[in-house]
């Protein structure tokens, strides 16, 4: 192995050097030039945004993936596809092995008895909840997460690079000045020829257009802080969207697998759970698609998400649409009447956005 004792030496005495500068600057027996202030304050807005940046990923990686054994095991199989460029398969959830768990139990107890068809029921549910929380987990790793890590490994290593490279400009800096000033010193009493003198203001001036050329790269790169900002403002936007439509679809399929074990409990004498009653009496408040025209004052509403109407009492939605909607007495209040039109029908709550 090659061992360049030279190279050793000259970095074992720049970092003695350093570390006696640093310390002098400490207690107050060095100069030190200081930075403008426009890009003091870039650096102090550039530390507190890597700062949070990595709180805020690092808690919704947890909000995402609870288990840290999951989560660490789920880094390296992502690092692993990324390395080997393919595309890194979508895991199963634990709701959806829950639902299969369900569906097998199903099959050794018959699916033919009124536990069976039950654990049939929540199962195919389970699974269906399972799945839009898969596709939350992709969508949020691939509009947030994934912005906010290419940030901290990317954009702020270089900014990091820069700044020390900055750092290192002004000590040498200050180190010229310290000689010039020596050099002065020496030549008032003649002790130093004055060619030495012109030597040191030389590297003076030298050292000060490198830190002037490093202080510009630096404070360039730290003005990209505030696109940095609006870019993960949009990233934000886009993880709220994913979280309402993931909630939406869970309270949806949760209304319909309690309609279904009102059905089932029904037909087979089995009390009715007092959330599923509510449910069917939702429902049965419009038989047939016949609303009842009577109530509160109408108010218009943005559809939200695509819904698809599940009986004739229903109203089929399409994503930001306008329709209008309002209440009858003793209805859900999970749920409102809402008019296309001719069309009339029930349509749920969190899929709207009322806009007067």
């Amino acid at each position: 192995m090659d061992f360049n004792v030279k190279k050793l030496a000259s970095d074992a005495g720049v970092f003695f050097t350093r570390a006696v500068q640093f310390t002098e600057e400490k207690l107050g027996q060095a100069e030190k030039t200081e930075l403008d202030p426009h890009l003091e304050n870039l650096i102090t807005k550039g530390d507190a945004t890597k700062n949070w940046t990595e709180k805020i990923l690092r808690q919704t990686e947890v909000l995402l993936q609870p288990n840290p054994i999951d989560h660490t095991g789920a880094r390296i199989e992502e690092f692993i596809y990324d390395k080997l460029d393919r595309k890194l398969p979508s895991r199963t959830t634990n709701a959806e092995l829950l639902g299969q768990h369900m569906l097998d139990a199903a099959k050794e107890f018959g699916a033919e008895t009124p536990y069976g068809s039950t654990l049939i029921t929540v199962g195919e549910y389970q699974k269906k909840l399972g799945g839009a929380e898969r596709e939350f987990l992709h969508t949020s790793a691939v509009t947030f997460l994934s912005p906010l890590r290419n940030f901290l490994e990317g954009d702020w290593r270089t900014i990091s690079k820069e700044r020390r490279l900055l750092e290192n400009r002004r000590l040498d800096l200050d180190i010229c000045k310290a000689r010039v000033k020596k050099a002065k010193q020496a030549e008032a009493k003649a002790a130093l020829l004055s060619e030495e003198v012109d030597k040191a203001e030389h590297e003076l001036r030298v050292a000060q257009t490198e830190f002037d050329r490093q202080a510009e790269v630096t404070r360039l790169l730290l003005e990209g802080i505030s696109s940095t900002h609006l870019n993960h403002l949009r990233c934000l936007q886009d993880f709220a969207e994913a979280q309402a439509t993931y909630y939406a679809q869970c309270h949806h399929y949760m209304q319909d697998l309690q309609r279904e074990l009102n059905r089932c409990g029904n037909s087979s004498g089995a009390p009715q759970s007092s959330a599923a009653g509510a449910a069917d009496a939702a429902s049965s408040s419009f038989p047939s698609g016949r609303l009842s025209p009577g109530a509160s004052g109408s108010r218009k509403a943005k559809v939200l998400y695509d819904y698809d109407a599940h009986d004739a009492s229903e109203l089929s939605l399409l994503a930001d649409e306008v329709i209008t909607v309002y209440t009858v007495p003793g209805m859900d209040p999970d749920w409102l009447v809402g008019e296309r039109g001719n069309e009339k029908g029930k349509v749920p709550v969190t899929y709207l956005e009322l806009l007067s």
